[in-house]
C-alpha cells in the first residue's frame, strides 16, 4: 500500500512540475491578470500624453483610453486564459505565433466595436465627408484602425516576450529549489547511512527485536527522502524527523532527548516544504548535542498564527570556537534560508541567535491548506 501511495504522489508531482515548466504564464493566474491591467494602463497615459497634456478634454481623452486599452488587456486575457491548454499542445514556435495572433485579432475586434458604437460626426469631426461614406470596408481601411493595429502589433510582441521571459525565470526559480531539495536528500544519504548501519550491526547479537526495528526505520526514512514531493502535510514532515531521531536515539541513547511540542489547534495537513525540518534538527544534534559528553535536549516548537505556521529549534551547544571545526552547519542552513525566500518571499524568514549557550533557530511559514 505504501508503494502505490508512493507511486500516487511521484505522478502527482510529475504532473505538478509539468503544469509549471509549460512555455507560457497561466493567464488565468490573479498576479498576471493584475500586470497585464497594469500594462494597460501604463499605455494609456503614454499615447494620451504623447498628445500633449495642455490639449483640451486631457482626463476625458485618458479615460476613453483607458477603457479602450483595458477592454484590449481583459479581452486578450480570456481568450489566452480560456485557450491555455489548446496552446501548450502547440511548438513554441507555434504557440508564439497564434498568441501573437489572437492578441491581434482581439484589437481588430475591439476596434471595429468601439467605431461602430462611437457616434460618427463625433469620430471624424475633422473631416464631415467622411461620414457619407462611413462602411465596413473604410473602417478596415481608416487611419484609426491602422493606428491602433501598429500600436497594438508593438505593444503586444513586448508584452509577451515580457510574459514569456518572466515565467522562464520563476520556472527556473523553482528548478533551483528542486535541486537543493535534492542536495539536502543526497547530504542525508553517506555518513547517516553510515552510522545507522554499524548501530542495526551492533544491535543485532545484542537486541535483535530492536534491529529490526531499526532497519524498518531506515527504511521508511529513506523511502521518504528518495520521494520527490515539493509540498508534504506537517504530519509527513513530523514522522520523517521522528524517524531520525529514532535512528540517532539508538546510537546516542539517553544523551538526546527530543520535546516536541505543537500548539492545541494546528493542523497537521497545513502544507509544508519537504525536509524543512529534519535538516535543521540533524544540525542541532550533530553540532549541538553530540559533541556534549553528557549530550542534552532539543526543543522544537510548533505554534501558529492566524497566517503563519512558526518553527522554534533549540539546541545547548558546546564551545563554539571548538565546534566550528566540524562542517556543514551553515550550508544546511543557508539553504533552507534560501528555499523559503524562493519559496514565499518575503513571507517567510530565518532567524538563528545563540545566547547563553542556547542555539535557536526559528522560522515561519505560510499556512498553506492540504486540498
Amino acid at each position: 500500500m505504501k508503494d502505490k501511495a508512493d507511486i500516487n504522489n511521484q505522478s502527482k508531482a510529475s504532473d505538478s512540475e509539468a503544469a509549471e515548466h509549460t512555455f507560457l504564464p497561466d493567464f488565468c493566474n490573479a498576479r498576471i491578470i493584475f500586470l497585464a491591467i497594469l500594462i494597460a494602463q501604463l499605455l494609456s497615459f503614454v499615447l494620451t500624453l504623447a498628445g500633449g497634456v495642455s490639449r483640451p478634454n486631457f482626463w476625458v481623452n485618458l479615460s476613453l483610453v483607458s477603457l479602450f486599452v483595458t477592454f484590449i488587456a481583459i479581452g486578450n486575457i480570456l481568450v489566452l486564459c480560456v485557450s491555455r491548454k489548446f496552446l501548450h499542445k502547440l511548438h513554441h514556435t507555434a504557440a508564439a505565433i497564434t498568441c501573437y495572433a489572437l492578441s491581434l485579432t482581439i484589437t481588430l475586434t475591439v476596434s471595429v466595436a468601439s467605431i461602430l458604437v462611437t457616434p460618427k460626426e463625433a469620430l471624424w469631426a475633422s473631416s464631415p465627408e467622411n461620414v457619407q461614406t462611413f462602411n465596413l470596408l473604410y473602417i478596415l481601411t481608416s487611419d484609426i484602425l491602422i493606428r491602433n493595429m501598429a500600436i497594438s502589433a508593438i505593444v503586444s510582441a513586448v508584452a509577451l516576450r515580457y510574459f514569456y521571459i518572466q515565467h522562464q525565470w520563476k520556472a527556473n526559480i523553482q528548478v533551483e529549489a528542486r535541486s537543493r531539495i535534492q542536495a539536502l536528500q543526497a547530504r542525508i544519504r553517506p555518513h547517516f547511512l553510515f552510522n545507522s548501519m554499524n548501530t542495526i550491526a551492533s544491535l543485532t547479537h545484542s537486541n535483535p527485536a530492536m534491529a529490526e526495528k531499526a532497519v524498518e526505520d531506515l527504511a521508511d526514512l529513506f523511502r521518504a527522502s528518495l520521494g520527490h514531493q515539493n509540498r508534504v502535510t506537517l504530519q509527513e514532515e513530523l514522522n520523517f524527523t521522528r524517524r531520525y531521531i529514532n535512528m540517532e536515539k539508538l546510537r546516542l541513547g539517553d544523551r538526546l532527548t527530543i520535546e516536541l511540542k505543537i500548539e492545541e489547534g494546528i493542523s497537521l495537513n497545513s502544507k509544508v516544504p519537504a525536509l524543512i525540518l529534519q535538516p535543521i534538527v540533524e544540525n542541532a544534534i550533530y553540532h549541538g548535542v553530540e559533541p556534549l559528553t553528557k549530550g542534552g535536549t532539543i526543543n522544537i516548537d510548533i505554534t501558529s498564527t492566524q497566517h503563519d505556521l512558526h518553527f522554534t529549534i533549540s539546541n545547548p551547544v558546546g564551545d563554539m570556537k571548538i565546534d566550528r571545526k566540524r562542517p556543514g552547519n551553515k550550508m544546511a542552513q543557508e539553504n533552507i534560508k534560501q528555499r523559503l525566500q524562493l519559496a514565499y518571499g518575503d513571507f517567510s524568514n530565518l532567524d538563528i541567535s545563540h545566547e547563553q549557550g542556547l542555539y535557536k533557530v526559528s522560522f515561519n511559514i505560510p499556512i498553506e491548506a492540504n486540498v
